[in-house]
């Protein structure tokens, strides 16, 4: 497989003979104004251009997945750009809905057991803080891949360490985990996604699997920088099993 970081929660994923877009938020730098209530309130979202140009992201693109639609996941422009018939995956039928809103003829809520163009895909869950910003994150998904001519590959979405990640990791036993790092968050509720310390405890339950760690620098509410979790990656002497991308970075696994 290849997993290229696009930016943000972007990630172009090559498996199984299939190319996979997850997540595509694909304004220009500055198209949105930055999240309420947060860190950098006179920066605009996206804070950094894409790496490359939007045509050659979507270019043969084999199918879409939205682990949900949070602006940072599922923008403006993707839904412009993108081919209304392309196959688009999502985590429920209230999600397909806006989906299909947006235009969308070819929508399949992710299921335990999804199959596609024999790659299998299982939908996980997730949650997108702890205690009461659930209410106002909502809901969440992530996803594994199984095929029987690659390594698994576990995606966790906007998530925070927890149970059911621990779950996830037990069950399907994943060689590749690609988690959502950044420790975004608002001034008051604490983490949405993984901090450093949630990002270990993810290696701790998977110590034999290349963990890449995305969702970092690229909208306004981050607190988590790649410099400082490569340097715990350092302290800790996982930087064998850690990666931190740069956006327009792959990686053949």
């Amino acid at each position: 497989m290849n997993i290229k970081q696009i930016r943000n929660a972007t990630l172009v994923v090559e498996y199984a003979g299939k190319k996979f877009l997850i997540d595509p938020m694909l304004a220009e730098k500055g198209a949105y104004p930055p999240f309420p209530n947060s860190l950098r309130q006179d920066q605009f979202n996206p804070l950094v251009s894409l790496p490359t140009l939007i045509e050659n992201i979507i270019h043969d693109i084999d199918a879409v997945i939205v682990t949900h639609l949070h602006l940072d996941h599922f923008d403006d422009v993707a839904k412009e750009v993108l081919p209304k018939d392309i196959k688009m995956f999502v985590q429920n039928e209230v999600d397909a809905t806006e989906v299909e809103k947006a235009g969308f003829k070819n929508i399949e809520v992710l299921q335990e057991d999804t199959a596609f163009e024999g790659i299998q895909l299982v939908k996980t869950k997730g949650e997108h803080g702890r205690g009461e910003i659930l209410k106002l994150a909502g809901l969440v998904c992530g996803v594994v891949f199984k095929h029987s001519n690659e390594k698994t590959l576990y995606i966790a979405g906007d998530s925070v360490w927890y149970d059911a990640i621990q779950e996830v990791i037990d069950l399907h036993k994943p060689e590749i985990i690609v988690v959502n790092g950044g420790n975004n968050q608002f001034f008051e509720g604490g983490s949405l996604v993984m901090g450093k310390e949630d990002i270990y405890e993810v290696y701790m339950a998977a110590p034999n699997a290349k963990i890449i760690v995305v969702h970092m620098e690229a909208v306004n509410h981050w607190e988590l920088s790649r410099e400082e979790l490569k340097r715990f990656i350092d302290e800790k002497e996982i930087f064998s099993s850690v990666l931190v991308p740069d956006d327009g970075e792959s990686y053949t696994l």
